[in-house]
């Protein structure tokens, strides 16, 4: 079998190039290690309700290009996306607004939040952030840190605040309006049926495997069922540091845990997504899956998510971009201008974090830079 191009990864940036590659009548072999299609967006149907297997996943964008190009692929409702924060006995609304203000100090006008708000800034004098600790509290005071920053940030990073860069959080959003809705986005939403299926219709016509390993094909030159297959060019989505082997040292992610499951009840916490930002909940946040389209089915399933430290074998979720690992992708990325025939793309052929958006824009960038406008 011969082909134009081989797609690594079948996810949102893999799907994007290949469909776009083959409105321009090029060839495409898209493979991906997992038994399933659609990367981390993957949902699956069950018992009526569309789970985000690999944690929740909202479409957000102030880009109406964007906007109108995924909608080519599903209908959207129209969630907002509202989350809820627990702290002990304690319930917050996200992100930082008149709601959680009042709540916090048992106030009403914006007056009285920037007042208090400013004296708690005060009482620390930072000029320098130090770590992300300082950071936080010369952003938003003390309340707000402790109850809403600090454990949720240390569960997720697996390192105490202290011990993490200040660039990290490098500014909080404040709203001094009573508004829920946690993007800014124009275009919000939930695609209708699941996310699968956008990625279903962007690899129609083509030639995908799943459970197949690039570097087993790259090897060997066959597909895992003993399929012969050349190709010209390769888009790689994978890990770019174990393309290279890992020459220059392994570069470093965070990966997430999910505990699924089913129960006997219609609605099981209210909304869609709740944070637990108490250090001592082991998890960062519970997902109400049917939440994200209106579902009225008699049993709901929820996800509970435990971020940890990441290591081979376990899926990479989030690259540490620190000054250490940026260093590292750089080399990397040097080797990778090196391989003339191989298109690095992705979160991690780029080492960088995505929203959903941002990958449809640089997956067609990445076309642009290959065929043309």
């Amino acid at each position: 079998m011969k082909f134009d191009y081989l797609v690594v990864g079948a996810g949102l940036f893999g799907a994007t190039f290949a469909y776009e590659a083959k409105k321009r009548n090029k060839k495409c072999l898209v493979i991906d290690k997992r038994d399933h299609i659609a990367g981390n967006v993957y949902t699956k149907e069950e018992s009526g309700i569309n789970v985000h297997v690999y944690g929740a996943h909202i479409f957000h964008t102030s880009d109406k290009k964007i906007w109108e190009y995924i909608n080519q692929f599903a209908e959207f409702n129209n969630y907002i996306n509202s989350p809820v924060a627990v702290y002990k006995d304690e319930l917050y609304n996200l992100p930082f607004n008149m709601n959680t203000f009042s709540k916090m100090w048992n106030i009403k006008t914006p007056a009285e939040a920037k007042e208090i708000i400013e004296k708690q800034k005060a009482e620390y004098k930072i000029d320098e952030p130090k770590n992300l600790e300082e950071q936080a509290l010369s952003l938003a005071g003390k309340d707000v840190y402790e109850k809403l920053i600090k454990g949720y940030t240390e569960k997720q990073w697996g390192r105490k605040c202290t011990e993490l860069p200040s660039f990290i959080i490098k500014r909080l959003p404040m709203r001094f309006t009573y508004d829920n809705n946690y993007f800014n986005d124009r275009f919000q939403g939930i695609p209708m049926g699941g996310y699968t299926k956008i990625v279903e219709k962007m690899l129609d016509g083509i030639d995908v495997r799943v459970n197949e390993d690039f570097f087993e094909l790259k090897k060997n030159g066959k597909l895992s069922d003993g399929t012969e297959v050349e190709y010209d060019r390769i888009l790689f989505t994978g890990q770019i540091d174990e393309y290279f082997d890992s020459k220059f040292g392994p570069l470093e992610y965070r990966s997430v845990r999910f505990e699924t499951e089913e129960i006997d009840t219609d609605n099981y916490q209210g909304n869609a997504v709740v944070n637990y930002t108490e250090r001592e909940v082991p998890y960062t946040r519970i997902i109400e899956h049917k939440h994200f389209e209106f579902g009225t089915q008699p049993t709901t399933i929820i996800s509970r998510e435990y971020s940890s430290e990441w290591k081979p074998g376990v899926e990479p979720y989030y690259p540490v971009n620190n000054d250490k690992n940026n260093a590292l992708y750089e080399k990397y990325a040097a080797e990778a201008k090196k391989e003339g025939n191989v298109i690095f793309g992705g979160r991690l052929g780029q080492y960088k974090y995505y929203d959903m958006d941002k990958v449809l824009m640089a997956a067609l960038d990445c076309v642009e830079e290959e065929f043309g406008k």
